[in-house]
């Protein structure tokens, strides 16, 4: 029997999760909490063999970095990584954390099934490069470093500093940015790719300790 721990903090996701978990026959649900912070903890009392972790969770905690201290702590317990957002740096964050599995909330919830089942047979299900956001594959390491400043409202005094280049270096990819997305904006776009969940800036500021404004 597979028992499975739910972080999500969506009620109707979570009721949804333990219904289908809880009516397999090798699946059960061993409890769900919609706070990542609460995890580590819980798994640490309950026991799960498998922790379905969402990327944002209540109050916009990061379940990434609870993933993180799952893994340290209690690394028999296998970790998937399941998101509705489209951050682009989500799929190399779970992996660096050593997260198991990856998935797209989207995709269905039999998909979470198939999943569950794989990663417990020590199989890892991420994303192929065909299921990648094309925004990701446009945009440099830097590029997206600064789309992200951008996003949390910086100026470019402030990018300049936070990327350790000049300004006029700031204005360089300012500038391939909008040629590479078409846009006559850099805070267009910005307002863009927030819109498409390509860039979750309160999550990261949470994460870095800067307040978004």
């Amino acid at each position: 029997m597979i028992k499975v721990f739910i972080v999500e903090d969506q009620a109707l996701m979570r009721d949804s999760l333990e219904h289908i978990i809880g009516a397999q026959d090798d699946m059960e649900v061993a409890g769900t909490t919609d706070d990542a912070s609460m995890a580590p903890e819980l798994c640490r009392q309950l026991k799960p063999d498998l922790v379905l972790m969402d990327v944002v969770t209540k109050n916009n905690t990061n379940g990434i970095t609870f993933a993180a201290q799952i893994r340290k702590d209690l690394p028999d317990i296998k970790i998937v990584v399941m998101t509705a957002f489209h951050d682009i740096t989500f799929i190399d964050e779970a992996r660096k954390v050593g997260s198991h599995s990856f998935i797209d909330k989207s995709i269905g919830l039999d998909h979470f099934l198939y999943v569950i089942r794989s990663t417990m047979k020590g199989h890892g299900i991420y994303p192929g490069p065909a299921d990648a956001s094309p925004f990701a594959a446009k945009f440099s390491e830097k590029e997206i470093a600064l789309i992200r400043l951008v996003c949390q409202g910086k100026t470019r005094e402030d990018m300049a500093r936070s990327l350790s280049i000049s300004e006029s270096t700031v204005g360089q990819f300012i500038t391939s940015i909008l040629d590479k997305s078409g846009f006559d904006s850099i805070m267009r776009f910005a307002v863009y790719a927030v819109s498409c969940g390509f860039i979750v800036p309160d999550l990261l500021s949470a994460k870095n300790g800067i307040n978004a404004k």
